[in-house]
Order: C-alpha cells, then structure tokens, then sequence
C-alpha cells in the first residue's frame, strides 16, 4: 500500500496488531466491496466521494490522498457552496503541489458536474456511478440517513464519528450495521485511536491479561471553549443552526457524544463490552451570561459508566476557558494499571518512542486500513461497534440532561428523536424551540 514503515513491536507488525485486536474484526469475511461485486486488486482506482466539506471533511480527504497509491477523488458535496469551494480548492492545490500524493498517484478530479449543492446533495453524491468509496463528514444528526444511504447502494464507507445524535438514529445505523455485514461491505469510523500503535499494541497485551482482570477505569476530554458562529443576515434559521451546528444537540449530540466518543470508546475497546447503566450530572457554566452564545449544549459533564461485573468507569468532559485540562484514559486492572499517556502499561511503555515517532498518522492509518482490507477482499466493518460507543454517550447525555440513572437498554429504546429526516427539511423549516436541559426537570422520553 504505502511506502511507510511497518514498526515491529514484539515482532509483530502494526497488521498484526490490527488483526488480532478487533481493528480488523472484519477481515474474514472475503467479498469485494466495490459496486460491480468485482474483486478489487491493489492496482484498482479507489475513488472517493466527500459528504461534508468542513474542516473534518477537507482533513478526511487529504488524508486519504495520503494513504495508499491510486486513490482519486472524483466528487463532492456539501449544504453550503461556500464550503464545497473552499474544500475543492485546497484539495485541488495540495494534489497538485505535494510530492507525497504525486508519489502515490493519487490525484483529485473534480468536475462541476460532480460537485454537489443542498441538503439533498448527499444523495446526488453516493447515486454517481465513478464513486466507490465514500466519505461522511457532515454533522452527525444526519449521519443515520447518509450511513443508511451508502450501505444501500453497496459502497465502500469511511464514516467519521459519532453516528447519531439520538436513539432513533442508533437504531437506524445498527439496521445498517447488520445490512453491511450480511452483505460484505467495509466500514470504517473515525475512531482513530482503534488505529494507532499505541492504543493498538496497549489493547492486546490488556486483553492477553498482562493487567489481570479489568477493574476500574477513567476517561477525560477536559479543554476550553471551541467556537460559535453569529447570526448572519438573511439567514434562516435552519442555515444558522447548521452553521454552528457543534453547539445544537439535534445536530452534534452535545460534546459528549461529538467529541467525548473518543475517550469513552477506548473504554468499551478496553473492556471488550458496552456500559449497563451511566448516572450522571453537568450542566452550563460558561455561557450563563451570554445564553445565546452557545446554543443550548451543556459545557461540562461527569457521567458514572456501569459496566458488566459491576465495573465503574468515570467520564468526565469538559468545555471551558481557563481551567485544567487533560485528555486521556486509564484502566486499573487486579495485576497493575494501563495509562494512555506513553501508553504506560505496569509502569513502562508498550512502545519505543522511536516506534511511536515511526507510525503512519492514525488519521491516515484509519484509511490505510479499510483500502487495504477491501484490496484484500478481507473487509472490515466497525459499524456496530461504533454505534455502540455512539450510544454510550447519548446514555450518558440523557442520565445528565435528566438527572436520571438510566439503563443501556432505556436509552437504545428511547423515542425521543431530536433528528428530523433529510427529506422532510429544508432551508425554511421551522425548528423545535430548543431549551437547555434542567437535571431534575428535564423528562426523559
């Protein structure tokens, strides 16, 4: 694929690693995932459609560039034209002026005609026959529907994270999940940590008991604030909502979910199982103020995760200026302890930092992987399993919007859908009036 250095960490290759922790828990099944039904060999042209072409989604497709040889990318599309312009003019520029992607022979081709404007672009998008390989990167409210849509014309997904924003979304993703499967396809998501040789080379030695059984764990996402958008004038509600879309729960599922999934990923990764039950509580701090600032999403939360066996994880995050921050996870098991940082595990570091200075990025990695295992005809699918960790903190949102301790299944049943369907919205639809969450107060549905 790449010319990159495999690292060998106690003389097994990064594959190796992928392979024998569930990063590659796909890779026995043995069907091509390009539409044709053709096996495709390593000289078949990759190419990739945009769904989403903000900042995540511009980063996804420079990525890709970067992480096999003949990767093209034929397609775009966005909401906005402002950010499908901006998208295909960077990666119009960096294809023609980097050696990495000319080495590779990778190239962008992006005709018009193959640039797509509207809430109903996505659909335009994965209908165009020269695309095999798609990539969402829109807000997650809308990633249910997309994934939904990908799966159904039989296409190659790199889906970044999270998956949903709400239940019903979960459910849809997890009918999806089990589709793909059934039929072969590869899936991806941008939980890049399952990627990286750290946390990789860490999760095997954890699940070959060198910690003993896993007891206890702890994952932070504590920083300042992000960003927010004014209102613009004319513009509509709906354009407003989805320019700031990360501080809208019907769109960004709060942070826990959006950004948190990382952390709390690692733990289900860890523990090889999902939470039972999560209690909760949070609030919002930051912008008591200046409420219209920030949309109606919560800057902080301390969430208890139950696991089976009567594990506890703490999850804490945490968006506000000037405060401690820290971003990482731990685990302590009956023989000793593992921390992601230096990737610790008993007291020394499963990797060299040579090995770890030598790693494919994780964000190229990700790529890398999928590529090669629909090369191979080994493809993997983390569909379920990132749905599962999406759900994981829409658990552990709804135990601390509510003030409730709510069980796996309450939340995977939940009939509150925040997300209206694609085809029902557009640039004029009238919007919920969203409040923010009262613990105590707030129902749950």
């Amino acid at each position: 694929m790449t010319n990159t250095p495999k690292p060998e960490v106690g003389g097994a290759t990064r594959r190796d690693f992928l392979k024998v922790t569930g990063a590659a828990a796909g890779a026995a099944l043995a069907t091509s995932l390009f539409p044709s039904g053709v096996h495709a060999a390593g000289s078949d042209a990759i190419k990739v459609g945009l769904v989403g072409c903000g900042g995540r989604g511009t980063g996804a497709s420079d990525n890709v560039l970067h992480s096999a040889p003949n990767v093209h990318i034929v397609a775009l599309a966005d909401a906005f034209e402002d950010r499908l312009d901006g998208c295909r003019n960077y990666l119009t520029s960096k294809s023609a002026e980097e050696d990495k992607v000319k080495e590779l022979g990778n190239k962008v081709d992006l005709p018009k005609e193959r640039c797509f404007v509207g809430l109903d672009a996505y659909q335009k998008l994965i209908d165009c026959p020269e695309v095999n390989y798609v990539i969402l990167a829109t807000p997650p409210g809308f990633r249910p529907y997309h994934i939904k849509a990908v799966v159904a014309a039989g296409k190659t997904l790199f889906t970044e994270k999270p998956v949903a924003s709400d239940a019903p979304g979960i459910r849809t993703v997890l009918e999806a999940a089990e589709k793909s499967e059934a039929n072969h396809q590869a899936v991806v998501a941008g939980t890049q940590r399952r990627h990286q040789l750290g946390y990789v080379e860490s999760m095997k030695r954890i699940h070959d008991g060198e910690m003993g059984d896993v007891t206890g764990g702890r994952a932070y996402w504590n920083q300042g604030v992000l960003w927010f958008k004014p209102h613009q004038k004319d513009q509509t509600e709906v354009q407003y909502q989805m320019r700031n879309w990360y501080n809208f729960t019907w769109l960004c599922g709060d942070h826990i979910v959006e950004q948190h999934i990382h952390n709390l990923d690692v733990m289900n990764w860890g523990l090889n199982a999902h939470p039972v039950r999560a209690v909760g509580m949070g609030g919002r701090q930051r912008s008591v103020q200046n409420p219209e600032d920030y949309g109606v999403i919560f800057d902080h939360f301390a969430v208890d995760y139950e696991y089976p066996n009567g594990v506890h994880v703490l999850s804490m995050c945490r968006q506000i200026d000037g405060c401690a921050n820290d971003v990482s996870e731990a685990l302590v098991g009956t023989k000793g302890q593992w921390r992601s940082g230096g990737y610790n595990l008993n007291g020394k570091s499963v990797v060299t930092r040579e090995q770890d200075k030598a790693a494919q990025d994780p964000y190229v990695q990700e790529h890398t992987d999928l590529i090669e295992s629909v090369r191979s005809g080994k493809p993997l699918n983390e569909l379920k399993r990132v749905a599962e960790s999406t759900l994981t903190c829409i658990l552990g949102r709804m135990s601390t919007y509510t003030g409730k301790a709510l069980k796996w299944e309450e939340a995977l049943n939940s009939t509150e859908q925040l997300m209206p369907e694609p085809a029902k919205l557009d640039w004029n639809t009238e919007l919920p009036k969203w409040a923010v969450a009262v613990p105590g107060k707030t129902s749950f549905a």
